[in-house]
């Protein structure tokens, strides 16, 4: 059984503080898997309650992300 699918079943805060996915929110667990599959979507202002951000600055973070998928989108079909 996965670190998120333990915690979930025990109820339990992960304590794998090393974990890529480990979030400091108790609340689901310290777990972003756990908070995207029980929360499914999210606005700006609930992602930047998470993450301890303005929801201004969580739009300025997946606009430069967008963006640079856009970015490496180009540059494979362009080899394609």
């Amino acid at each position: 059984m996965k670190c998120h699918e333990l915690c979930k079943k025990h109820k339990v805060e992960c304590p794998n503080k090393d974990c890529r996915l480990w979030i400091d929110y108790p609340e689901d667990f310290n777990c972003t898997l756990i908070t995207v599959h029980d929360n499914n979507n999210l606005i700006f202002h609930e992602i930047g309650k998470r993450l301890k951000l303005t929801p201004s600055r969580i739009k300025q973070i997946e606009t430069a992300a967008l963006k640079k998928m856009k970015l490496k989108t180009t540059k494979l079909l362009n080899i394609l």
